[in-house]
């Protein structure tokens, strides 16, 4: 076992002193999980790329070439600086939102409770924490009886009980039970934050489906620059004998071509952007991969409580179920419910109904228990008594009293059993002949106000919705009618689940889902996801944390549990599930429309890569120069992607990210390069120059890249309508007005007459070249599926 240092044992009943607490240093804020200000200046400016494009510059000046020819380094000037304003204005966003949902510590000082921020608590303060909470810094238990999930730090997914004396970690969270903690490292110091900083050591974490394809096509393309660069140049200098100005321009121009310059930032731009705009909604996204995510969910797993009805309860009625005392009963719950706080809204509801005075003496008390479903206490000469399921307390003997439970809960009542033990409530372990029935005790939540049209908007969009409810089943069911759930009569007692293939039948089956534990919930999305569905999970208590940390992309209300806030990758501040529609239809605009642009940025990458390796192997140079495949991506690239991401575009997103955008890309990237050949080959046989080659090369590029603009576009709206003219109109100026500042020259009668007679065909190959892929796409996918079966 671990030594400690040896801690001074401070009172849990009176804490520090003021004078105690000046004396130490406080906690301070929390470190911002992301990047300072500082870092995203740097992460943005020594990209490398940005090192590439700086040193083709170089070459540029050495090799004598036209200012015109760096305009890649303007290009890449604005993306930085773009990149920068927008990722410090989300990050900027991101913290105030954190604040807002920051959550007060209550700590015991000169034998007062007081509420204060986490940044103010010192080392050796008592602090007490109860159910839901998250502890912000290590400790030593003082008092009271906790059970903690410490699986964000150790990967176990059982419940630790702690007793005084205990010692409990930073960021584990709080089950069940209270208790005082005598505080001994914090800020910093704790383990949790230790942990953090480990991890930004080891950068590495999840990252979302089109990030990583990103990541890989930047990898190879990196991997593939140098090596072609170098052999590129040795070609035209060295074997052509083109001079020192030409080689450059030439092998620069096809290393500019080749380099995505600004997918990698569009897209980071775009999740910053789409971070600042959920935030004017008040929704604090944690993780900035569950924008994609959200665009992929086609499942969305809720609770009935807090997100189907609001989340406070009232009780409707207590039904006894003996001829005993009335005021027997009344004094039982008052005692229970007098015995500690409570801290979920069943519990308050109970409390505000039995809220008087008791003289009756608490010995031992069991905390809620999500797995169990039953808490209980102990009282001096009066015997233990329990509250919660009656299924889960009468077990067995549930059946005798099975319909008089179900007619409550068809009126859409909660139903919980309050009965009297004839010997010690040990967890797990109840007898049910010992159990004495005293009561039923209906509670109800009234429906959130716009919860039947969110349900349907999802309805729509083709999002199955499932609820997972630790109540009645048949409660929950006709709660979910009631909301507009489509196939809510369909439900089920996860109580008789067990085996792996009983949850994957019951997903493909049922709606509602009953009676489900923390680990049933979590079992339940995970057959969700191993049939391949993208899934969506709603919490606010801490029942909810195992499905949450399983789902593919967690929502948290800030009014739940501070656990299940804290590991919500989007957490709503005000409560609000009408706003999910919203939430949803933002990451399907944002996904969407990165696609769009990656199309477009991609057939200019894959044109340059397969022109500049068919260059290392015969005596033609490349033909473009710098300054046209800037000019022309400008207009067929990168403006038309500025303005289309600010489209909406609401259809789901499906599909492998990469393996759907270089399906659309290459076509128009071989029919690049098909023309640009065919024109080279014209080159060779009739003698024409140089210069006439390349405006009409460039020719080509504008009109393929156009052509794929125009598919990008479809289906055309009035806005697509105005990007798209306005961007042949800014290429037939330059083509026409500023050809001589571009070094676009018509040339003689031959080059006029071959640039007529490609451009004419291009239109012709790039829609052959797209029913290739075509019927290329049905081949694979038929033969895939023969495999498969």
């Amino acid at each position: 076992m671990e030594e400690r240092d040896w801690i001074p044992e401070i009172d849990p009943a009176l804490g520090l002193t003021e004078q105690q607490v000046q004396s130490r240093t406080p906690a301070g804020k929390p470190a911002y999980s992301g990047k300072s200000e500082k870092e995203i200046v740097l992460t943005h400016c020594f990209t490398f790329f940005n090192l590439i494009f700086a040193v083709l510059a170089v070459m540029l000046i050495i090799g004598g070439s036209s200012i015109l020819n760096m305009g890649f380094l303007v290009v890449a000037v604005i993306n930085t600086v773009i990149g920068i304003i927008q990722e410090i204005r989300a990050k900027r966003a991101v913290e105030r939102l954190t604040l807002v949902a920051e959550r007060p510590v209550t700590v015991i000082r000169s034998g007062a409770r007081q509420e204060i921020s986490p940044e103010a608590i010192v080392k050796d303060d008592i602090a007490e924490f109860a159910s839901g909470d998250t502890l912000p810094a290590d400790g030593i238990l003082r008092s009271g009886e906790m059970w903690v999930d410490e699986s964000l730090l150790t990967g176990e997914a059982d419940a630790v009980t702690k007793n005084p004396g205990d010692e409990v970690k930073s960021g584990s969270a709080i089950l069940s039970g209270r208790g005082r903690v005598q505080l001994t490292a914090v800020g910093g110091d704790s383990f949790a934050a230790r942990l953090s900083r480990e991890a930004q050591k080891n950068p590495g974490g999840k990252k979302s489906e089109m990030m990583r394809s990103l990541d890989r096509l930047i990898l190879f393309v990196g991997i593939a620059l140098v090596p072609v660069g170098i052999i590129l140049f040795y070609q035209e200098f060295c074997v052509l004998k083109l001079g020192l100005e030409s080689s450059v321009e030439g092998t620069v121009a096809a290393l500019v071509g080749m380099i995505p310059e600004g997918l990698y930032l569009l897209t980071s731009i775009a999740m910053a952007a789409s971070a600042v705009k959920l935030s004017r909604k008040k929704v604090l996204v944690q993780d900035m991969n569950c924008i994609e995510t959200l665009a992929r969910v086609d499942v969305l797993c809720v609770d009935k409580t807090g997100t189907i009805t609001e989340p406070d309860m009232e009780v409707e009625n207590v039904v006894p179920l003996t001829d005993g005392n009335p005021e027997y009963l009344e004094a039982v719950l008052t005692a229970m419910y007098g015995a500690w706080s409570p801290d979920n809204a069943t519990g308050r509801a109970i409390h505000e109904l039995f809220d008087g005075e008791t003289d009756w003496v608490c010995e031992k008390r069991i905390p809620f228990s999500p797995e169990t479903k039953w808490s209980g206490a102990v009282f001096a000469g009066q015997g233990a008594f329990l509250v919660g399921a009656p299924e889960f307390i009468l077990a067995q003997r549930y059946e005798e009293y099975r319909d008089t439970v179900d007619g409550w809960a068809e009126q859409g009542c909660r139903v919980l059993l309050a009965a009297r033990y004839d010997g010690d409530p040990v967890p797990g372990a109840l007898d049910p002949a010992l159990v004495t029935p005293l009561a039923l005790i209906l509670l109800s939540g009234r429906i959130r106000e716009q919860a039947a049209e969110t349900f349907g908007y999802f309805d729509r969009q083709g999002v199955t919705v499932k609820v997972i409810s630790g109540d009645n089943p048949h409660t929950a069911s006709l709660i979910a009618a009631r909301a507009g759930i489509p196939g809510a009569e369909r439900y089920i007692d996860t109580t008789g689940l067990e085996t792996d293939e009983d949850f994957s039948r019951a997903v493909s089956e049922t709606t509602v889902f009953g009676r489900v534990t923390p680990e049933k919930k979590r079992r339940l999305v995970a057959a969700l996801q191993k049939q391949g569905h993208t899934v969506a999970m709603t919490g606010d208590g801490v029942n909810d944390l195992l499905a949450m940390k399983q789902a593919d992309c967690s929502i948290a209300f800030s009014s739940g549990a501070q656990a299940a806030s804290q590991l919500g990758s989007l957490v709503l501040l005000n409560n609000d599930f009408a706003a999910m529609p919203s939430i949803v239809a933002e990451g399907r605009r944002v996904i969407n429309n990165i696609q769009r642009a990656a199309t477009l940025f991609l057939v200019k990458n894959i044109f340059s890569l397969f022109l500049s390796v068919i260059s290392l192997f015969t005596d033609w140079p490349y033909p473009l120069q710098p300054m046209h495949l800037t000019v022309i991506s400008a207009l067929t690239i990168g403006i038309p992607s500025f303005f289309l991401a600010m489209e909406p575009n609401y259809d789901r997103v499906t599909g492998h990210f990469l393996r759907g955008v270089l399906r659309r890309a290459f076509p128009g990237g071989l029919t690049n390069v098909f023309a640009v050949l065919v024109c080279q080959a014209f080159m060779v046989v009739f003698d024409l120059p140089a210069a006439s080659i390349a405006t009409v090369c460039a020719g080509i590029l504008a009109v393929v890249g156009m052509m794929v603009l125009f598919q990008v576009c479809k289906p055309f709206g009035a806005f697509r309508r105005v990007v798209w003219g306005g961007m042949l109109v800014c290429l037939v100026v330059v083509f026409t007005c500023l050809g001589e500042l571009f070094e676009l020259r018509s040339g003689t009668v031959q080059t006029k007459l071959l640039m007529l007679t490609l451009l004419l065909m291009t239109p012709t190959v790039f829609f052959a070249m797209q029913r290739l892929f075509d019927w290329g796409e049905k081949i694979f996918r038929r033969v895939f599926r023969r495999e498969k079966a």
